[in-house]
């Protein structure tokens, strides 16, 4: 005699599932977020005692010379290139943080949550000062301390923690991109080379 599905079951399954995946979806949002506001509230309180401790100060010195902290004010992007272009960038920000929204919903991936929400903040971080310090709205200076060899970024432009973040996640984020892993979890390449070698 064959065994068949009892109805009632069959009925739950998929409702079952589909609950399944929402709260999987809610836990890594939750992240996310959490990982975004915590660069973004780290962020801000680094720029502050940044300018508290260092305007009109000499840069200090750390690791031996291999770190300085020196205060800079950047309007452009990186190497103060497109510092008339202060708005675009800030635009350019904002874009990026409107899309990490649109699609915060659909991580199920728990790496993908955190190189997210570490772009997302920092972003977020950048864009606060773009919008609310000097010289005006949209076209403030990035606060910037870290400078990496030398005291006034000649190995390398003077950077701040929300740079680190921004390239932190987007490291992570290609490498989850060059491993196959989607931000809904799934690994297509891996599961359709397995169907192939299984057939």
């Amino acid at each position: 005699m064959i065994d068949r599905p009892d109805p009632a079951e069959a009925a739950t399954a998929e409702p079952d599932e589909y609950a399944g995946e929402q709260h999987v979806s809610r836990r890594r949002l939750g992240v996310l977020l959490a990982v975004a506001a915590g660069a973004l509230i780290v962020d801000i309180a680094t720029k502050t005692l940044a300018v508290a401790q260092l305007s009109d100060a000499e840069p200090i010195r750390l690791l031996d010379g291999g770190l300085f902290l020196t205060l800079a004010r950047n309007t452009g992007a990186a190497f103060s290139m497109g510092s008339n272009m202060t708005i675009v960038f800030t635009f350019v920000m904002i874009v990026v943080i409107t899309v990490i929204a649109l699609v915060a919903r659909r991580v199920r991936s728990l790496p993908w949550a955190i190189a997210l929400g570490l772009i997302m903040g920092g972003a977020s971080g950048n864009l606060v000062d773009r919008l609310f310090r000097s010289p005006a709205p949209l076209k403030g200076g990035v606060v910037d301390f870290l400078s990496v060899f030398d005291p006034w970024g000649q190995v390398w432009p003077i950077f701040n923690l929300a740079d680190v973040f921004i390239v932190s996640g987007g490291i992570l984020a290609v490498t989850l991109t060059i491993s196959g892993r989607e931000i809904d979890g799934t690994r297509p390449r891996r599961d359709a080379k397995a169907r192939k070698e299984s057939s």
